[in-house]
């Protein structure tokens, strides 16, 4: 698979993560264990982030989620990270994956946002 990811991919993540969190979408990411691409940067942000540090880092989980595969919790589904103004979501499928910074909101929101990365990135998995 490429490391950037196709056109309507790009429109089908940023898309599912604006209908999950709407206004408290910050940014979307793309990632593969060789590269990263943001695809959103909500507009009052600055494009200072180190992307490539939060890429590195969100990559570990490609091995994590061969340690959680067959456990009695179930599933793997996403990984959530807290900050003081802000939260990570980050989702695996396969070889590729994604990960979104948002405002604070509920909780019921991470679990539609990590549903939504899921089967967006699933769809392609299968269809690669």
């Amino acid at each position: 698979m490429a490391d950037t990811p196709p056109a309507d991919l790009e429109d089908q993540l940023v898309s599912a993560c604006r209908t999950a969190v709407g206004d408290e979408l910050r940014s979307v990411t793309y990632f593969t264990e060789d590269a990263e691409q943001q695809l959103y940067l909500r507009s009052d942000l600055e494009s200072d982030a180190d992307l490539v540090g939060f890429a590195d880092n969100e990559r570990l989980g490609f091995h994590s989620q061969s340690l959680y595969q067959d456990t009695e919790l179930g599933d793997y589904q996403f990984t959530m990270r807290v900050f003081d103004r802000g939260f990570l979501t980050r989702v695996i499928v396969g070889d590729h994956g994604a990960f979104v910074t948002t405002d604070e909101m509920e909780m019921d929101l991470f679990k539609e946002l990590g549903s939504a990365l899921r089967s967006v990135l699933a769809e392609t998995e299968t269809s690669a």
